[in-house]
């Protein structure tokens, strides 16, 4: 872990950290599993962030201000949170068109976590392709009815 992130790590409250090494761990785990060799981590707007060669920054935090809650931010200027949002609706609560927000005590829905950090790992291989390259959930439906 990189230095600046490991200190900002032990900013935390200690069930914030645990979550949050959570979040840290999925990422890597997504980029191993998406054959993606290279992540960099480091301190964005004083936020635990990462980036792959071709995706798009995600960073998450946790704010003395919202002690509930967390969140997974994701470039504002991409399609991504309107693509998890066509894909996944209410599984994920939102903050415009930047944020997943999630509370200290939610479950994480991981299959479809992980699918949102892997569309954000890989963005602009995929930004030209229909919802990322993804299918949406009626499409699946119809799929597995056939």
């Amino acid at each position: 872990m990189e230095h600046s992130v490991k200190e900002k790590f032990s900013s935390y409250p200690t069930n914030v950290s645990v979550l949050l090494t959570r979040i840290r761990t999925l990422i890597f785990e997504v980029a191993k599993e998406d054959g993606i060799k290279e992540i960099s981590e480091m301190l964005k707007w004083n936020e635990p962030s990462y980036l792959s060669k071709n995706g798009s920054t995600l960073r998450f935090d946790w704010k003395a201000k919202y002690p509930q809650q967390y969140c997974l931010y994701f470039n504002c200027k991409t399609s991504l949170v309107e693509t998890f949002k066509e894909l996944y609706g209410d599984t994920f609560s939102y903050q415009g068109n930047r944020a997943i927000i999630f509370q200290l005590t939610d479950e994480l829905p991981l299959i479809e976590l992980k699918h949102c950090i892997s569309l954000s790992l890989r963005y602009h291989a995929i930004k030209h392709l229909p919802l990322l390259g993804s299918i949406n959930a009626f499409e699946l439906s119809n799929l597995l009815e056939k």
